[in-house]
């Protein structure tokens, strides 16, 4: 897409995000953002933790050369007990995209449906590396936000029909189902026992604000791809250590997640070091290194968030929503 240098700079809202980004576009673009991290087309990424009392602060920033280039920095603050404290989400912020080329402001825009989104696609990307092709069953543990993105764009990669899924608030699961029965096939079912459910599933997803590891070695059956997405900064956890260690593990950024994501307790144990990870999705992307190389093998996305993902998920959001009409024209200038 040309760019004008009259272009408008947009403020975009999470609706009009979702109106203009669609899974399979978003996949698309986050693929295509880890294979220009691989190719040394691109800038960073870069990333700023905070930890409060009761959530957490992040910076993230990257940039995607190309014709034309764009850079974008992300804020989120990340606060878990938000919904059941003050009715508020979980995430919030806001995304600032530019021009790569003039550094000209393009788009402030909210952040929580381009987290969701461009998380979602990195584990659809994972899985279309790291999974059995004829996988179908899944077992989700977190049915919040991030859970119906997760579903939908894991099945436009493998055949998924049935989710067993778990959450400390049963009520978020039939809301799940409710939601997802709108555009998908999916049948989602309450898990009565994790590890019974592990035992049918052929993926398991985890995308909870957990601090207490709770999918372990000895739950997961051989064959079996994980994503691991929730833990993304040093206090969470999701993933035993004797998993990760078992597992052939990929990670979106070893640097992040060496500090900040399940890869980090697992080395924190003295079980796993740096160089035990399998490859960064980067490479398993330009065919740099395999993906899965045996029916029977763990595979696990150590997923913490990456700036090139934000970047090629706001810039298609910028894009569609210029050609579209979508947004509010403003003139931070004035």
């Amino acid at each position: 897409m040309t760019r004008a240098a009259s272009s408008p700079t947009l403020l975009l809202s999470r609706s009009d995000v979702a109106a203009v980004v669609d899974p399979d576009s978003c996949i698309a673009a986050v693929e295509e953002a880890f294979l220009a991290h691989a190719q040394g087309r691109a800038r960073g990424p870069a990333s700023l933790g905070v930890l409060t009392e009761d959530g957490s602060f992040h910076v993230k920033a990257a940039g995607l050369q190309g014709a034309p280039g764009t850079f974008a920095a992300k804020t989120n603050a990340n606060f878990p007990g938000n919904p059941a404290r003050h009715g508020l989400p979980t995430i919030q912020g806001a995304v600032v995209l530019c021009d790569g080329s003039t550094g000209r402001l393009l788009a402030v825009m909210d952040s929580m449906e381009i987290t969701v989104l461009r998380t979602a696609a990195a584990s659809a990307v994972a899985a279309k590396y790291l999974a059995r092709p004829e996988s179908a069953v899944a077992t989700l543990c977190g049915c919040g936000a991030q859970a119906a993105a997760q579903l939908r764009a894991l099945s436009r990669i493998l055949p998924l029909r049935r989710v067993l899924a778990f959450d400390l608030d049963p009520a978020r699961i039939g809301a799940l189902a409710k939601t997802l029965a709108r555009d998908t096939d999916l049948v989602i079912e309450a898990g009565a026992d994790l590890p019974a459910a592990l035992r049918l599933s052929d993926i398991a997803v985890t995308c909870t604000p957990s601090h207490i590891p709770f999918l372990r070695r000895d739950d997961v059956r051989p064959g079996t791809f994980v994503a691991a997405v929730g833990a993304d900064n040093p206090v969470k956890s999701e993933i035993e250590p004797a998993l990760m260690a078992a597992a052939t593990v990929v990670v979106d950024i070893l640097d992040q997640c060496a500090a900040g994501g399940d890869l980090h307790h697992a080395i924190e144990a003295c079980i796993m070091t740096r160089a035990d990870v399998h490859a960064e999705l980067a490479d398993l992307v330009s065919g740099g290194k395999p993906g899965r190389r045996r029916a029977d093998e763990i595979t696990l996305f150590d997923s913490t968030g990456t700036a090139l993902t934000d970047v090629a998920a706001a810039t298609l959001a910028y894009e569609r929503a210029l050609a579209a009409g979508r947004g509010q024209p403003m003139d931070f200038s004035a």
